[in-house]
C-alpha cells in the first residue's frame, strides 16, 4: 500500500468506564499497581504484548469485551475505586512554595511502554518528575520524543547484540499533542545552517507535572530533519549537536510558546546547556547588555552532572560550532572569541567546545549525584577555577534516590503498610516511619520466597522465548523451562555493559568460581544489560560473558537475559536476594538499581563506589574490596575478585542457609530489615527532590528575584564588577614577609602580606592563609587588614596548628563581591 497517513480510532467507552481514559493519559498509573491491574483485565495477553501501555490496550480491546465489563459489578467497583484514588491524588498534592522550575533532560524513563530512555540518567529523570508530583512542586519537564526510541536488544546464542528499533506512534501512547489556538500542532523554529527546523511537542502528564516531549517529525520539515528526533543518542557528533540545539534552544522556545516562564532552570546533564544561550539571547534582544544578560540567565540555573569520566562529557569541534552557531555571537553582542570562551577547552588533539563547561558558565549552582561523585566532579572541573583547592570548587552534591512506588513490589507494599505507621505513605523520606523491626520474620521470609519464585518463572519464560527466537534445539527449550532453582540464593547483575562496570569480574578466577557454584550451598546468577550501539568493547564484554558461561558449563547456574529495560529491572530488583555491583572505583557516579533492590529486601554486595559508599554500614550488605588506589587496573581487578569470592563463599552463603527452628534465616532477615530501613527513606526520590528544593531551587529562585529587583540594579553592579576585575586582575601582585619553612614550637606562624591591586575596590579584596595537613585536611583563614604601606595594602595574621603534624601553607588574594552566589563563583585568585 502507498500509505498516505494513519487513522486512530479510540473507542467510545460506556459511561461507567469513562474514567479509564482519564487514567490512561496520566502516567500516575505507572506507579499504581491497582490501576495497572484495571487495564490488564481488559486483555491480559495484549497487556503483556503492549508492554503495559493502557492507551494501546484501550485501542485494541474487543468492543464486546468492553461492553461485558461495563456490566461487571466487580470490575465497575474496581474502576470507581481507582478513578477516585487518582482524582484524590491530584487534588491533595501540597501546594508548592517554589516558583516554576523548568527541568530539561535528554531522556526520561517513566515506563517501559515509552522507550525514550537508555538507562540510569533517564530513569533518574523519570523518578525526579514523579517525586516532584508527589511533593506538589511547580515544575515542568522538557525533553524529546524519539519516534524510534532507544533500541530493543536481541542476543544471538553466542551473545552478539542486535539493535532493533521499533516505530513509536504517539497516538498509541499516553501522550497528547500540543496544539495552538487553531487546533494545529504547536510549533517553534530552530535555526540550522541554511534553514529553519520546525519543532512540535507531545505532553506526557505525570501526576500533576506536565512533561513536553519535542519532535521534528513534521511534514513541513525535510526528510532528514524529520529524522533528527527519531532515535535517542543517534550516532555522530553532527546528530548530537542538532539534538542538543533542539532540546536547549527549542525547549526554551516551546515553553515560551506555551506561556510558561520558569524562574529556576535545571539542566540534567550538559546536553541541555544551549538552553542558557537562548535565555541570554532573549535578554539581549530586550535591551540588556551581554554581561548583565549572562548574570540574569545564570542566576536561576542549576547544572547536574552525572558523568565521572571526562570522556563522557559532550564536546564539539570548533568548526561544527561555527557551522551550527555561527552568528550567535552577533545575537549576543559579543565577538566569536568571547562566545567560544563560554565553553572552550584545550584537549591533547586541539581546542573543543565543552557542553559541561558551557553549563557551568551559564549556571550559578552545580551538583554531582553522590557524595563521592561530588568530590570527583570538583577535581574534574577544577581547571575552570584556577587557583582554588579542589574542595573549594563550587560543585556540591545531591545523592540520587528512587521513586519508591514505582519499584516497590505490591506484596511488600502491603506488608509495609500493615506494620508501618499510617503517615509512612505520605512521608516516605522520614526514617522514623520505617519500622522494619515490626516486620514479622515469617511474613517477610514468605514474601521474599514468593518474589524469588516469581522471578524464576519469568526468567524461564523470557529465556524460552529468547532461545525460541534464535531457533535453538528443542532440548535447549526444555532446559529453559527448568532454569534456576526457586529456593536457591539468587544474585542479580544488571546494568549497561560499559567496560568500567566489569561485568566479567566474577570470572577472574574460573576454577574458584566453579568450585563455589558447585559447592554445598546452591547459588545462581541472573545477568542483563545493553551495550551502547557504538560501544564495541561493551558488546565484546557480552560475548565474552556468554562464552565464559558456556565454556565453564555454568548455563544452569548463570543466565543472561536480553533487552534490559524498566520492566526487567523491576523484575530483578524485586526478586533477587543479592544485588551485585562491580564498577571500577570511582567511575560509578551514583547508581540507583541497588537502592531499588534494597527497597525490596535484597542485600547489596558492591564496590564502595557511588551511592553505596554512603549507604554501607556493615549491617545492611557487603562491600567488595576497599577504598585504596591500585597501581594498575589489573591489580585492582585481581584484588576485588578475590574479595568477592571470599565474601560470597564464607559470609554470604553460610548466612543465607543458616535456618533456625522455624525454617527462617534469622541472621539474614535481620540484615534485610536493616537494609530496608537504612536505604528506603534516605535513598528515596522524595528525599532527593526535597534536597534539590532546599539546597538549590529555593536559593536560586530567591537570588534570581533579588538580582532582578529594582530594575536589575544588582545585576548591573555584579556585571560591571566582574568586567572591571577581569580586566585588572593581571596587574594584581601579592608578596609575603617571613615565608618559607618554619618549625612551630608553641609560638605560631606570623605573616605579613602585601597586596597591590590598582583600580580595584578594596572592599572586594581578601587575603587568606591556606594550610593543608599531610592527612589532606584543609584550613582557610582570613588575614586581617592592617593599613597601607606605600602602594600596597597590608594584611597580617598568625597560625598555630591545632595538633602536631606536617603542614604546607600558602597565601592568596581573592576578589569577592557580596552579591555573588558564593565566594568562589568566579576564580579571581592570586597566590603569593
Amino acid at each position: 500500500m502507498n500509505v498516505l497517513g494513519r487513522i486512530t480510532a479510540m473507542p467510545t467507552l460506556p459511561a461507567p468506564l469513562k474514567g479509564l481514559r482519564e487514567v490512561a493519559y496520566n502516567l500516575w498509573w505507572s506507579w499504581n499497581p491497582e490501576a495497572q491491574r484495571l487495564f490488564e483485565q481488559l486483555d491480559p495477553g495484549n497487556w503483556k504484548r503492549f508492554r503495559g501501555n493502557p492507551v494501546k490496550q484501550l485501542l485494541e480491546t474487543d468492543p464486546d469485551r468492553i461492553a461485558a465489563l461495563a456490566e461487571d459489578v466487580s470490575y465497575l467497583g474496581h474502576v470507581e475505586a481507582v478513578v477516585e484514588s487518582f482524582r484524590k491524588y491530584l487534588s491533595s498534592r501540597p501546594k508548592s512554595t517554589t516558583p516554576l522550575i523548568g527541568y530539561f533532560s535528554m531522556e526520561f524513563g517513566f515506563h517501559e511502554s515509552l522507550p525514550i530512555y537508555s538507562g540510569g540518567l533517564g530513569i533518574l529523570a523519570g523518578d525526579h518528575i514523579k517525586a516532584a508530583s508527589d511533593h506538589g512542586l511547580s515544575l515542568v519537564g522538557i525533553g524529546l520524543f524519539y519516534h524510534q526510541g532507544y533500541f530493543r536488544q536481541e542476543l544471538s546464542p553466542d551473545g552478539q547484540q542486535k539493535e532493533v528499533y521499533d516505530e513509536q506512534h504517539p497516538e498509541e501512547l499516553p501522550l497528547t499533542p500540543v496544539e495552538d489556538a487553531e487546533g494545529k500542532p504547536l510549533r517553534v523554529g530552530v535555526e540550522f545552517p541554511g534553514r529553519t527546523v520546525w519543532v512540535t511537542a507531545y505532553k506526557a502528564q505525570v501526576g500533576t507535572v506536565p512533561v513536553y516531549l519535542m519532535s521534528t517529525n513534521l511534514p513541513e520539515n525535510a526528510p532528514d530533519d524529520r529524522y533528527l528526533t527519531a532515535r535517542l543518542y543517534a550516532p555522530g557528533q553532527e546528530m548530537r549537536i542538532q539534538q542538543e540545539l533542539i532540546l536547549g534552544i527549542g525547549g526554551v522556545r516551546m515553553l515560551r510558546a506555551l506561556g510558561l516562564a520558569p524562574t529556576v532552570w535545571h539542566m540534567n546533564e550538559g546536553h541541555a546547556a544551549f538552553m542558557g544561550l537562548e535565555r541570554i539571547r532573549e535578554l539581549v534582544a530586550s535591551g540588556k547588555p551581554f554581561p548583565e544578560a549572562l548574570e540574569a540567565a545564570a542566576s536561576g540555573a542549576l547544572f547536574t552532572t552525572h558523568t565521572p569520566v571526562p570522556a563522557g562529557h559532550d564536546s564539539f569541534p570548533l568548526d561544527l560550532m561555527d557551522r551550527y552557531l555561527g552568528g550567535w555571537w552577533d545575537k549576543l553582542g559579543i565577538s566569536r572569541d568571547e562566545f567560544m570562551a563560554l565553553g572552550l577547552e584545550q584537549k591533547s588533539w586541539g581546542p573543543v567546545f565543552s557542553m559541561s563547561h558551557l553549563a557551568l558558565t551559564l549556571s550559578r549552582a552545580a551538583n554531582g549525584v553522590s557524595r563521592l561523585h561530588g568530590e570527583v566532579s570538583r577535581n574534574m572541573f577544577r581547571h575552570l577555577w584556577p587557583g582554588l583547592e579542589p574542595e573549594e570548587v563550587p560543585v556540591g552534591h545531591v545523592t540520587n534516590g528512587v521513586h519508591t512506588w514505582t519499584f516497590l513490589h505490591p506484596e511488600l507494599l502491603g506488608l509495609y503498610r500493615q506494620h508501618f505507621p499510617p503517615q509512612w505513605r505520605e512521608q516516605v523520606e522520614d526514617p522514623e516511619l520505617w519500622r522494619t523491626e515490626d516486620l514479622p520474620e515469617e511474613d517477610l521470609w514468605r514474601v521474599r520466597n514468593s518474589l524469588r519464585a516469581h522471578l524464576v518463572r519469568e526468567v524461564r519464560s523470557r529465556l524460552f522465548e529468547q532461545r525460541k527466537r534464535n531457533g535453538e534445539a528443542p532440548a535447549r527449550l526444555r532446559e529453559a523451562e527448568k532454569a534456576l532453582d526457586p529456593h536457591a540464593l539468587t544474585i542479580g547483575f544488571a546494568r549497561r555493559f560499559a567496560t568500567y562496570k566489569r561485568a566479567v569480574l566474577l570470572f577472574t578466577d574460573p576454577e574458584r568460581l566453579v568450585r563455589i557454584l558447585r559447592g554445598a550451598y546452591p547459588v545462581q546468577f541472573v545477568f542483563a544489560g545493553k551495550a551502547h550501539p557504538q560501544d564495541d568493547p561493551g558488546k565484546s564484554f557480552i560475548k565474552d560473558l556468554v562464552a565464559k558461561i558456556r565454556d565453564l558449563g555454568l548455563e544452569d547456574r548463570i543466565i543472561l537475559l536480553e533487552n534490559y529495560d524498566i520492566s526487567l529491572a523491576r523484575l530483578l530488583v524485586q526478586g533477587v536476594d543479592i544485588w551485585l555491583n562491580t564498577p571500577r572505583r570511582p567511575m560509578e557516579a551514583s547508581g540507583t538499581s541497588g537502592m531499588k533492590a534494597a527497597l525490596n529486601g535484597a542485600l547489596n554486595f558492591s564496590i564502595l563506589d557511588g551511592w553505596w559508599a554512603e549507604a554501607f554500614n556493615t549491617r545492611n550488605g557487603w562491600q567488595i574490596g576497599d577504598e585504596r588506589n591500585y597501581a594498575t587496573d589489573e591489580a585492582q581487578d585481581t584484588a576485588d575478585a578475590q574479595a568477592l569470592y571470599y565474601t560470597l563463599e564464607y559470609e554470604i552463603l553460610p548466612l543465607f542457609y543458616a535456618r533456625g527452628a522455624e525454617g527462617t534465616p534469622s541472621g539474614w532477615l535481620n540484615m534485610v530489615r536493616e537494609s530496608i530501613k537504612s536505604v528506603g527513606p534516605r535513598f528515596s526520590a522524595a528525599r532527593m527532590v526535597r534536597d534539590y528544593v532546599n539546597q538549590y531551587y529555593i536559593p536560586l529562585a530567591q537570588r534570581s528575584a533579588r538580582l532582578s529587583a529594582q530594575e536589575g540594579v544588582r545585576l548591573k553592579e555584579i556585571a560591571a564588577w566582574k568586567t572591571q576585575t577581569k580586566s585588572q586582575w593581571s596587574n594584581v601582585r601579592l608578596w609575603v614577609e617571613n615565608r618559607g619553612d618554619v618549625m612551630v614550637n608553641g609560638q605560631g606562624l606570623n605573616l605579613r602580606a602585601f597586596l597591590s591591586a590598582p583600580n580595584l575596590p578594596e572592599n572586594t579584596l581578601r587575603v587568606e592563609l591556606v594550610v593543608r595537613r599531610s592527612s589532606g585536611d584543609l584550613e582557610v583563614l582570613p588575614l586581617r587588614p592592617a593599613g597601607r604601606e606605600r602602594e600596597a595594602l597590608v594584611f597580617e595574621g598568625s597560625y598555630l596548628p591545632h595538633r602536631p603534624g606536617s603542614y604546607v601553607y600558602g597565601v592568596r588574594a581573592i576578589a569577592v563581591h557580596p552579591e555573588l552566589s558564593g565566594p568562589h563563583e568566579v576564580a579571581f585568585v592570586k597566590w603569593a
